[in-house]
């Protein structure tokens, strides 16, 4: 397995087919190899081909997907690059630290580095799916950074703070891929509704700062199906209290209905 094996650069919705094949030369330059995009305005196309250079390879290999929900489903940890700030501030890092983050995660780790839209970047939406988001510092004047440029400035701390790294691999179970966040999230969610903690029809940003608290956290495999099971026993306890008749309590202990002496 190669160092970055576990690494897949997604551009998500790229507009030029020569900024795909600029990608695929710069990944290549730093050592890494795992390129993919999401509904590209066009790929496979001789541009692409002709701004890849010696990097055929990484383009043949491209892997496309339709969605950013499946391009990183399988990931353990994404990142979100990102030049605009956020009404709800996610964790920012620079390259430098994105680099250093990923390098310290175990081995088996999968990771997503996210890439947005030549004109408009990744929505709000993809970059709330993200653990953190990358800057790279520009001149305010001109802070316009070309596709190929930023994957460039990426792979190069990736390239150079990988060398005499160790590979680390120090947990007891994998962490929790990003599918598996999902249905934790949306478990919570119709929890929170079942509950009336939640009020659906005025939710806020409470759903928002709940998955920025998760991403924020390196949750394993096994806790969230602990999380969820948690979620599971509270779903079967409030569809007792519902079953219960009126003027009946329910004893959590006991799991019986027992009398209400206030209604007698």
């Amino acid at each position: 397995m190669g160092r970055f094996d576990n690494i897949r650069v997604v551009l998500v919705e790229p507009s030029h087919p020569g900024n795909i094949g600029g990608a695929a030369r710069a990944l290549k330059t730093m050592g890494l190899s795992h390129l993919a995009v999401v509904n590209p305005g066009r790929f496979p196309d001789p541009q692409a081909e002709w701004r890849a250079a010696g990097a055929q390879d990484v383009l043949e290999a491209v892997d496309v997907f339709d969605s950013v929900e499946a391009a990183i489903a399988d990931c353990h940890w994404v990142v979100g690059t990102s030049t605009r700030q956020r009404r709800i501030p996610w964790p920012i890092r620079s390259a430098e630290a994105v680099a250093a983050d990923l390098l310290s995660k175990p081995e088996a780790t999968r990771i997503a580095i996210l890439f947005g839209r030549e004109a408009s970047g990744l929505t709000n939406q993809e970059l709330q799916k993200c653990h953190c988001h990358l800057q790279i510092p520009a001149n305010p004047e001109y802070p316009s950074l070309n596709l190929a440029m930023a994957v460039q400035v990426v792979g190069y701390e990736l390239c150079r703070q990988a060398e005499g790294v160790p590979v680390v691999s120090s947990w007891d179970r994998p962490l929790a891929t990003t599918a598996q966040l999902e249905g934790l999230l949306e478990h919570l969610q119709a929890t929170l509704v079942r509950s009336d903690f939640l009020d659906p029809a005025n939710p806020g940003q409470t759903m928002t700062r709940l998955r920025r608290l998760f991403t924020r956290v390196d949750l394993d495999d096994t806790e969230v199906q602990m999380l969820r099971g948690i979620l599971t026993h509270l779903g079967a306890f409030l569809d007792l209290q519902t079953s219960v008749p009126a003027g009946v309590q329910s004893d959590p202990e006991a799991g019986e209905p027992v009398g209400n002496p206030a209604a007698e």
